[in-house]
């Protein structure tokens, strides 16, 4: 009976750590060594006794990719990664859970209200260039797509970001978009599946510029102390991204999930995403490096995510038969 005794304390143990540990899906660039990631897992693993493992693919719009073949037997307990843009597909497949946070102290220009998804960043997508070889940027889009820079950006089908163009050109050109993706290709060095690739390819001088963000530039001023890559601002306006974190119904550690998505909330890990993730904070107040207040003021263009939800599928197949390679 002892032996038996001990045996039970030994699984009741093993189970115990079992619920503590919580599975993220998120994307590569996240959990990089330079990314949000590790500094994010150590600080919540110091309040929860928990172990945090994050599961990488190449992008948000592959985590919602994964989930869709996953369904409810996906082995996660949080994502962290969709975007405002692929919220209400990722909410017509039933598996997110309400939050159970705050939102007072959001940043009021979010306007946030939604109860199942977390805004953890966000951002203006922008295009990036080297002004030691560009000294007079493009001002718009259209002056892009018709000009002869040469250019990387990422696929929609995979890449929030590549998403990210895509509402931009549409929400510039409408039912013109199509030929706008043409004239596009002509000067299309290459279309990546991910950020991180395309980001590269520029910075090894493979094209004039490169779809990104208007935060990048802070990135290499703080890290690198670099000041000529500038992000090029557009008459037309910009479409942004806010990153968003959810819990999965199907979890067994949902509190622990919610517990962590209120983390990704907290003034501690605001602080950090910034300066890692290089977006900017969601909850006001936060303060940021000398060098973001030298970034692009853009104002906002777009599209809302049902809308998006909407008409997605057929924007994708406009650029797959225009642009694609």
């Amino acid at each position: 009976m002892k032996k038996l005794g001990l045996l039970l304390s030994s699984l009741a143990l093993c189970t115990a750590a079992q619920a503590a540990d919580l599975t993220v899906y998120t994307y590569d660039s996240f959990n990089s060594d330079w990314g949000p990631g590790p500094k994010l897992e150590a600080a919540f693993e110091k309040q929860c006794d928990c172990d945090i493992e994050f599961v990488t693919v190449d992008d948000g719009v592959s985590i919602l990719n994964r989930l869709r073949i996953e369904g409810a037997k996906s082995k996660a307990d949080v994502i962290v990664g969709i975007d405002d843009a692929l919220m209400e597909i990722t909410r017509d497949m039933g598996l997110v859970a309400e939050h159970g946070q705050s939102l007072d102290d959001l940043e009021p220009s979010l306007n946030w209200t939604d109860t199942e998804f977390a805004p953890v960043d966000y951002g203006f997508f922008s295009f990036v260039y080297d002004s030691s070889k560009i000294e007079t940027p493009v001002t718009s889009l259209k002056e892009l797509v018709e000009s002869d820079a040469k250019v990387i950006y990422q696929d929609p089908r995979t890449s929030t970001v590549g998403q990210g163009l895509l509402l931009w050109m549409k929400s510039v050109y409408g039912d013109k978009a199509d030929e706008a993706w043409k004239q596009l290709a002509q000067n299309t060095v290459t279309v990546t599946k991910g950020w991180s690739e395309a980001y590269s390819m520029f910075l090894k001088g493979e094209s004039d510029y490169v779809l990104s963000y208007s935060t990048s530039p802070a990135y290499h001023i703080v890290a690198e102390e670099k000041t000529q890559y500038k992000a090029a601002k557009f008459s037309e306006g910009h479409t942004t991204q806010v990153e968003v974190a959810a819990v999965l119904k199907n979890s067994k550690n949902q509190a622990l999930g919610k517990k962590f998505v209120g983390f990704l909330l907290s003034e501690e890990a605001q602080k950090i995403l910034p300066v890692t993730n290089w977006m900017l904070p969601t909850r006001a107040g936060i303060e940021l490096p000398e060098a973001f207040g030298t970034l692009i003021q853009p104002k906002r263009i777009g599209f809302t995510p049902a809308e998006v939800a909407e008409g997605r599928r057929d924007w994708v197949k406009e650029w797959r038969t225009s642009a694609a390679k």
